[in-house]
């Protein structure tokens, strides 16, 4: 089943820095990278906490992240970061993750 992930990067005065959304086509050489340095190179299609993050302009003022998933009924499912995305995250200055 297709799912809808997006996430969405703010500063810490809640201004919105960057929104990024999950591809099933789309890929990109730093979601490689990070899939094989946690064991899992078959994941390589675009995440929405990385295209956050390569979207975002000024991560330094990045302060918190929040993730959503939402399923074809437009209900709210599990959005905990995986290990690709909790790497990548660790290597920014994010200090709050929420998700549904």
């Amino acid at each position: 089943m297709i799912q809808n992930m997006t996430a969405i990067i703010y500063d810490k005065r809640g201004n919105v820095l960057s929104i990024g959304k999950n591809s099933y086509v789309k890929s990109h050489p730093y979601q490689a990278k990070l899939a094989k340095a946690v064991g899992e190179v078959h994941k390589i299609f675009l995440h929405a906490e990385i295209d956050a993050i390569l979207k975002c302009n000024n991560i330094k003022k990045a302060h918190r992240i929040s993730i959503f998933r939402v399923n074809r009924f437009n209900e709210y499912g599990l959005a905990k970061p995986c290990k690709i995305c909790e790497r990548a995250l660790s290597k920014t200055p994010i200090k709050v993750i929420e998700h549904t």
